[in-house]
């Protein structure tokens, strides 16, 4: 079972990373967002945004799958671990903090689907 979740995680890793024409293969880009998985620096439109660890994680995880929506379950499974043992609602704090940092003044790109999860997509 064990070796079937790491084949599942590679898998959708690889099929939702989005990378940028001539850079590395740790840098990941949506819109105007761009993180760089090796030196953990994070920017939008030019301006850099620093960001906790765990909150840096999760955006990760959102970047890695653009468009794609994603229940609290499976944020909770890859961001805390399946034994996570915190409250229910940490998710939803998180991602009120990433909106805070990444969000401000710009064009939202992190959107809640009622019911189902949460997506990260280019501002439009």
């Amino acid at each position: 079972l064990e070796e079937v979740v790491a084949r599942l995680r590679g898998l959708i890793r690889r099929s939702g990373t989005a990378l940028a024409a001539g850079r590395s293969h740790s840098t990941l880009t949506v819109g105007d967002l761009v993180l760089d998985e090796d030196s953990h620096e994070v920017s939008r439109g030019g301006d850099a945004i620093h960001l906790t660890a765990t909150e840096f994680e999760l955006l990760r995880f959102l970047m890695r799958n653009p468009r794609r929506v994603l229940s609290k379950a499976q944020i909770l499974d890859r961001v805390w671990n399946y034994d996570f043992g915190g409250q229910a609602n940490v998710v939803e704090l998180y991602i009120s903090d990433l909106r805070k940092k990444i969000d401000a003044g710009r064009t939202p790109m992190i959107h809640t689907r009622r019911g189902a999860g949460y997506l990260i997509k280019p501002g439009e």
